[in-house]
């Protein structure tokens, strides 16, 4: 009897400690969004970006664009989008595990967005769960005094 209450009671131990793990790593996504994602997603994978049909990786803070046939991953775009302001462009939200591989589908489905300006962004919000620091010095939704965004997305969205 006493080894069934032992093996309930870890069992129960593990089950509390599985739902504390992913409730972490929705916050931990949260201070992981750019500040030029748009605003009311708890957690992201992928950004795919119409306007230059290419990808945003959250987790490891990368984009992802195409070069002839060959998917590239890079901290910044390269120079062909110099003129490129991620802060002015629409962002659509991909959970699914490299979504690049499937881009025929996100450019049917998502290429009505190019061009499109009108998402708020988390710069700019005044939820609370934005205010974290995001590892640069800066929190999310503070600072609104400053020029913000003015970059063309070789910036990563950090500020």
């Amino acid at each position: 009897m006493k080894k069934l209450l032992l093996v309930t009671l870890i069992f129960i131990g593990a089950l509390s400690t599985q739902k504390a793990s992913a409730q972490i790593n929705v916050s931990i996504n949260i201070g992981a969004q750019p500040a030029w994602a748009p605003v009311g997603y708890n957690h992201v994978d992928y950004y795919y970006l119409p306007d230059i049909n290419s990808y945003y990786d959250v987790a490891n803070a990368q984009y992802v664009y195409l070069s002839g046939r060959r998917w590239y991953h890079a901290r910044t775009l390269p120079a062909r989008y110099r003129n490129y302001n991620i802060y002015n462009s629409y962002k659509v939200v991909v959970n699914r595990r490299t979504p690049y591989r499937t881009n025929r589908v996100d450019i049917r489905d998502y290429s009505k967005y190019k061009g499109h300006h009108s998402q708020p962004m988390i710069r700019d919000s005044k939820d609370a769960k934005y205010y974290q620091n995001n590892g640069h010095g800066h929190a999310y939704g503070h600072d609104k005094g400053k020029e913000h965004g003015k970059g063309n997305g070789h910036d990563n969205g950090r500020r």
